[in-house]
């Protein structure tokens, strides 16, 4: 080095120094924690406060017969309504509905899955994602009222072991019906009774030498059922219609 040259500060190794600091830093935390324990080990251990309520919710040993409650009525235990015939839980067609001249699912029918993923635009997608998500059986119902108004309904059951499958094709389907080339457009309206359902008006659809389309959906869960619900339309559904007959389904469930 030159008699000029000289060292900045900035330049001085510091890596020894802060290596020894942090490591009194850490014997100081460690022995501590050590110290703080062995203390609290010599202390007689503190009882607990009376829990506020003393006695168990369910009783310790099994009830004899005679004490035990009765099991829930086939009215009240949703599990045996919805391991039955599917299609009595559809909600009764309105006066003066009639079933349609060509169609392939008619009045209480069980619809294959490739009849169902038929009618969504990524087909052999919708099939497969359903196949893969335990799908256990559809059941629907199609009738035409008035003039031009066509409804759909269609119950998507999942098996029971596989508790998300409905909830999953819920939200899969939700997901979408905001987008204008897709959905509906818009994000819907809640729907009563449900935690997570929603229905939907679209806008009306126009097209030259043809009558105006109208449509509504709405979709709901309740257990392992998926409700997928359509109307369409050649004059205007109100947001009463759709939702009306969304309620009327999930009371049926």
């Amino acid at each position: 080095m030159e008699p000029n040259d000289t060292v900045s500060p900035a330049s001085r190794p510091r890596g020894r120094t802060a290596l020894i600091i942090a490591a009194a830093a850490l014997l100081g935390i460690s022995g501590g924690t050590a110290v703080g324990y062995g203390v609290q080990a010599q202390r007689p251990p503190t009882p607990l406060p009376a829990l506020a309520q003393p006695g168990l919710g369910y009783p310790a040993k099994p009830l004899p017969a005679d004490q035990a409650p009765p099991p829930l009525p086939a009215s009240e235990d949703r599990q045996v309504r919805t391991d039955g015939d599917l299609r009595k839980l559809l909600v009764e067609r309105p006066k003066g509905a009639r079933s349609p001249v060509f169609a392939v699912e008619g009045r209480d029918t069980w619809v294959p899955l490739q009849i169902y993923a038929r009618g969504f635009t990524a087909e052999d997608d919708m099939f497969e994602a359903l196949a893969e998500s335990d799908l256990r059986r559809i059941a629907a119902d199609l009738w035409d009222e008035g003039e031009h108004r066509n409804v759909v309904i269609r119950l998507i059951q999942f098996r029971s072991g596989a508790q998300l499958g409905a909830t999953d094709h819920l939200y899969g389907q939700l997901s979408y019906m905001p987008d204008p080339e897709v959905g509906a457009g818009n994000k819907g309206y809640p729907l009563k009774g449900s935690g997570n359902g929603r229905y939907y008006v679209y806008p009306v659809e126009r097209k030259p030498g043809y009558l105006p389309h109208y449509e509504a959906r709405a979709l709901a869960v309740r257990g392992d059922i998926m409700i997928d619900i359509n109307i369409a339309d050649a004059k205007p559904i109100s947001k009463k219609d759709i939702r009306v007959l969304a309620e009327r389904q999930l009371e049926r469930l």
